[in-house]
C-alpha cells in the first residue's frame, strides 16, 4: 500500500505577468476533448459526476513551505518543505460529499484522507476530507460516501497512483470529462549566473549562464472565492536558441518539464524549479500569503548553458509551453554572446 507524502493543501500560480522587454509571443488553442470511451477512464469524485468541476491546482505544481520569513534572502536560500503536487486539486464547497471515482476496496484511513484500491495495481487517494468509511470496506463507484471536504479546504485532492506511482489525472483516458481552451503563457525569460544569482543583461552573455523561464497556466474553468485567476502550470516546457539574424536553430529542441504522464524524480525540485518559485498563499514561517499568486520559474538548462559553444554573435532562445490539450504560446528572448576578451565595439 503507498502511503503518499504530505503535502501543503495550497494551490499554485498567477494571472499572466507584463511581458519583458524582447520578449515576443505566439499562441495557439488546440483543445481537445477526451471522451468516457477510454477503458481506464473515470469521472468526478463529486456531484454532478459527469460535468466538470473547477481544478485549483495541477500535476507537478510547486509545494513549497519555507523555513524563514518573506524575504528575497529567503526566497532564494532558505530550507523548507519543497515537492511537485502528486495530484489535482478539485475545488468544492466545505462539507461537500466525495465519492469514488473507481470502485474498490479502503486500503487506508488517515484523519483527513483516504486511499481507495480499485486492483490491477490502480489506488486513487482523496485528501483535505472527514473520512467516513473504515479500511477493508468495500466502496462503489458514485455511490458510496467517503468523506466529507473539510472545513476551510474548499477542495478535495485527488492522487491516481499506478503500481505506486503518481499519474496526471487529466492525461486523457483518466478523469473525464475534462477539456481545457486556456492558452499557457512565457512570461518572461531571463539569465543567470547561478541559479541564485542577480538576472544577467542579455545584451553581453559570457560563459556558463542559466535560462531561466516564468510560465504559468490558468484553471480550465474558473475558480472560486479567494482562489480565483491564481495559476497553474503547464505540462509541458520545451526550449531551443536560433540566429536572430535568419532564425537557423543552432541548439535544437530540448524538453525542460514534462509531467503529462508523471512527475520528475523526488529529488529534483531545485533542479527543475528556478531559487525564486514558490507556489499560490505559499508558507514562509509562521506567514501565510493569504491570496498572494505564486511565481514559477523554470530551470531550461540545470547546471547551466556555456555560450562558449556558440559563435560570437546574437541569438534568440525560443520557449514553448504547452497544456494537457495541446494548447500552447511561445515566447523568445534575444541575447548576444561575446566571449572574446573586451566588449563589442572595442
Amino acid at each position: 500500500m503507498h502511503t503518499s507524502r504530505s503535502h501543503t493543501p495550497l494551490a499554485v500560480a498567477a494571472a499572466a505577468l507584463a511581458l519583458g522587454a524582447g520578449l515576443t509571443t505566439s499562441s495557439t488553442a488546440s483543445a481537445r476533448t477526451h471522451t468516457s470511451a477510454d477503458t481506464a477512464s473515470y469521472g468526478w469524485p463529486v456531484k454532478p459526476f459527469d460535468r466538470p468541476h473547477p481544478v485549483r491546482g495541477s500535476f507537478g505544481d510547486p509545494r513549497t513551505v519555507f523555513a524563514g520569513p518573506p524575504t528575497q534572502r529567503t526566497l532564494f536560500s532558505s530550507g523548507g518543505d519543497f515537492q511537485f503536487h502528486d495530484g489535482v486539486d478539485i475545488s468544492a464547497p466545505d462539507g461537500t460529499a466525495v465519492y469514488p471515482v473507481a470502485s474498490g476496496t479502503v486500503g487506508a484511513v488517515l484523519k483527513d484522507w483516504v486511499a481507495v484500491d480499485s486492483g490491477s495495481g490502480r489506488i486513487f487517494e482523496y485528501r483535505h476530507i472527514a473520512p467516513s468509511v473504515a479500511v477493508g470496506q468495500r466502496v462503489e463507484t458514485d455511490s458510496t460516501v467517503l468523506g466529507h471536504v473539510l472545513r476551510e479546504c474548499g477542495h478535495v485532492h485527488l492522487t491516481e497512483l499506478e503500481n505506486d506511482v503518481p499519474v496526471n489525472p487529466l492525461a486523457a483516458g483518466h478523469l473525464t470529462p475534462y477539456e481545457d481552451r486556456s492558452v499557457p503563457a512565457v512570461s518572461r525569460i531571463s539569465f543567470r549566473a547561478s541559479t541564485t544569482g542577480d538576472d544577467l543583461m542579455p545584451e553581453l552573455l559570457r560563459g556558463r549562464v542559466e535560462l531561466i523561464a516564468d510560465v504559468r497556466d490558468l484553471p480550465s474553468l474558473a475558480v472560486p472565492a479567494i482562489w480565483r485567476d491564481l495559476p497553474v502550470t503547464p505540462a509541458l516546457i520545451e526550449w531551443r536558441i536560433q540566429r536572430a539574424d535568419d532564425g537557423k536553430v543552432v541548439v535544437p529542441t530540448h524538453v525542460a518539464f514534462d509531467v503529462r504522464s508523471h512527475l520528475p524524480a523526488y529529488g529534483d525540485f531545485w533542479r527543475v524549479y528556478a531559487r525564486g518559485t514558490h507556489q499560490n498563499m505559499s508558507v514562509f514561517g509562521r506567514h501565510y500569503s493569504l491570496m498572494q499568486p505564486g511565481v514559477y520559474l523554470f530551470r531550461l538548462t540545470p547546471g547551466g548553458f556555456d555560450t562558449r559553444t556558440l559563435p560570437d554573435s546574437v541569438y534568440d532562445v525560443v520557449v514553448t509551453a504547452t497544456d494537457i490539450r495541446g494548447n500552447h504560446s511561445s515566447a523568445s528572448q534575444r541575447f548576444s554572446v561575446h566571449n572574446k576578451p573586451g566588449v563589442v565595439g572595442s
